[in-house]
């Protein structure tokens, strides 16, 4: 693996093509293809599929993209050090996000930033939010949102969004009747689908079902996903119950498909994060997005 082969796999992610990769590098696209092939055999993956239009990156390639860009950025920093000339203004932001920001906020937000700054490319990797700051701690994102606090060495963590959580079941009439009732005393029979361990919802759901004397070990969990629209679609086939954003299952319930039911008197609230890594410096981009959520936070009184 050499610093040639990074470059070359980095431009050709952006690029979505080996052709115009190699005019940009000056090379020949038989070269291209061949440092590409020679990073694939070295790390034992492949990193794109190939179409006869297109270049899409592999799961695989997408996560080793976030440690090459970092690597290419680095080297580019190094060769540039002591040269007076402009720097090429990076344009490019990294973010890695749990999936409710990722599925419900995400979109509007660089909606917003697009158009005050159209020539931004995005770059996001879906995760859980152990995943999502993680990412950032460790340098392969700019930035992520998650879903809660997980403690990180130079992590900071900026609530903007208040996210109400709440107990989704089948549409039956069992479950009508209970909530017509107002009664969640079920619940200490019921079976439950939840999320994977890293994820923030189901953390919270733990946290909230502890203060309500549910035990972790006491919960009867049948199967668990790290995908919400799984867990909603199993909700509805009758497998379990499960505590879920209501931004996921907004529309099943408006459709009747799954009942809702609060789980506090006014509401169950949980915050959404943008996270950052005080330690690892910005691009004009990447700052100019933190202010962005910054101005929001301050107009919207999220803190």
């Amino acid at each position: 693996m050499n610093i040639k082969q990074l470059e070359a796999f980095v431009r050709i992610v952006k690029n979505k093509s080996f052709s115009q990769t190699a005019k940009e590098l000056y090379l020949t696209q038989p070269t291209v293809s061949s440092y590409i092939s020679s990073l694939e055999e070295d790390l034992g993956v492949q990193l794109f599929n190939r179409t006869t239009k297109e270049v899409h990156t592999t799961n695989e390639g997408e996560q080793i993209y976030l440690y090459a860009k970092d690597i290419v950025n680095l080297s580019n920093k190094i060769r540039n050090a002591f040269k007076d000339e402009e720097k090429e203004e990076v344009n490019e932001i990294i973010i890695s996000a749990s999936s409710i920001p990722a599925q419900y906020l995400l979109p509007g937000i660089l909606a917003n930033f697009s158009k005050r700054y159209p020539n931004t490319e995005f770059r996001i990797h879906e995760t859980d939010s152990k995943g999502a700051v993680t990412d950032v701690a460790e340098h392969r994102a700019d930035l992520a949102f998650s879903g809660s606090i997980v403690p990180m060495s130079n992590c900071n963590f900026l609530p903007f969004y208040e996210d109400e959580l709440i107990l989704v079941t089948p549409n039956t009439e069992f479950y009508q009747n209970k909530q017509k009732e107002g009664d969640l005393s079920f619940l200490r029979n019921a079976d439950f689908v939840m999320r994977e361990n890293g994820s923030g919802t189901k953390k919270e759901a733990v946290n909230l079902l502890t203060q309500m004397g549910l035990k972790p070990e006491e919960l009867k969990v049948v199967a668990r996903f790290a995908n919400t629209g799984a867990i909603l679609l199993s909700v509805k086939e009758g497998i379990g119950v499960a505590i879920v954003s209501r931004l996921a299952a907004r529309n099943a319930i408006k459709n009747q498909e799954l009942l809702d039911f609060p789980l506090q008197k006014d509401g169950y609230f949980r915050k959404i994060y943008l996270v950052s890594n005080n330690h690892y410096p910005m691009s004009n981009r990447v700052k100019l997005f933190m202010q962005m959520m910054q101005n929001h936070v301050e107009k919207q009184k999220i803190l």
